[in-house]
């Protein structure tokens, strides 16, 4: 028997505070899907923190699309038969976030090569044979960011210096591969797992040890955590910037607070600081656009809107 809680539109927008609100979705399950009406989610464990239903309606509001995007609660142990419910209860996909994403990978039918390598989905697309193909967009999403908060930015700038070895740091480093970085520095507490990347990755991504970090950042073009160092509840990250040039861009995909201790130390320093947000809002266009056709546009009005919510 299926168990995953689905949470109506309702549950998290109130219209009457939010101007940008999606219409509401009917009342019950969708056990059909309407040929014109589109039907998506994001399964975590928790998920009702997740602005990921935000972002989506504003886009089926702005582009008169007739469709909701829901929070799914899936319990560890039940995505796969919370995922091959989707054909039948009508959706065209989801998005996956803790603790799913790596899971995904043995519950799909295909999944393309980004989110291979990276070792994680979080998108997944129904087709039209009910089929279930996972990707990942997060690296995409972090690149987009770059370009939209730092004018100009190449990856051929410089060394990127990532600090971290997670799933984030993954999908990180794979985009930055994609955009063409010849040389990615990986500072990681277990070097280990920094190492693992290096042999996933290929020759452009090198590991050091964490004690190194600090005159690490020597040259560097872009400097990002990958960490949840410096998001609320945890503390800053214990980095250094005394190396590094003012001339680098330096990235946090924490997005709560937006302005970390590191964004803050940056700006200070005269470099230019691009908060987690815009990875958010970024990988989510891919994933409309999959589902939908249409490829959206990340607004001031979007970030406004997801801002508030912070």
């Amino acid at each position: 028997m299926l168990r995953f809680r689905l949470m109506y539109v309702n549950d998290i927008q109130n219209p009457a505070k939010d101007q940008a609100a999606a219409p509401r979705a009917p009342q019950g399950l969708f056990m059909t899907r309407h040929p014109n009406y589109v039907l998506a989610g994001v399964m975590g464990w928790p998920i009702s923190h997740s602005r990921s239903p935000r972002i989506h309606n504003h886009w089926f509001t702005e582009h008169a699309i007739a469709g909701a995007y829901v929070p799914l609660a899936v319990e560890p142990g039940k995505l796969e038969t919370a995922l091959r419910a989707l054909p039948a209860l009508g959706f065209a996909g989801c998005n996956l976030t803790i603790p799913h994403k790596e899971t995904a990978l043995r519950c799909l039918d295909h999944v393309d090569p980004a989110a291979a390598r990276i070792g994680a989905v979080n998108c997944v697309v129904v087709g039209k044979d009910g089929s279930l193909t996972g990707k990942n967009y997060d690296g995409y999403g972090f690149v987009a960011s770059l370009h939209e908060g730092a004018p100009g930015w190449k990856a051929s700038d410089g060394p990127c210096i990532v600090i971290g070895a997670g799933g984030g740091a993954r999908a990180i480093v794979s985009g930055l591969i994609d955009a063409g970085a010849m040389e990615i520095r990986i500072y990681n507490r277990t070097l280990d797992r920094a190492q693992k990347i290096v042999a996933d990755f290929g020759p452009a991504v090198c590991a050091y040890p964490w004690d190194s970090r600090h005159d690490g950042l020597a040259g560097a073009g872009l400097l990002v955590n990958t960490t949840s160092q410096g998001m609320v509840g945890q503390e800053p990250l214990d980095l250094s910037l005394a190396a590094l040039p003012r001339t680098a861009v330096v990235a946090d995909i924490v997005y709560a607070p937006l302005e970390t201790k590191l964004l803050a130390d940056a700006r200070r320093k005269g470099a230019t600081a691009v908060d987690g947000l815009g990875m958010l809002l970024h990988q989510a266009r891919p994933a409309f656009r999959d589902w939908t056709g249409l490829m959206p546009e990340v607004t001031p009005q979007l970030r406004r809107l997801i801002e508030a919510t912070l």
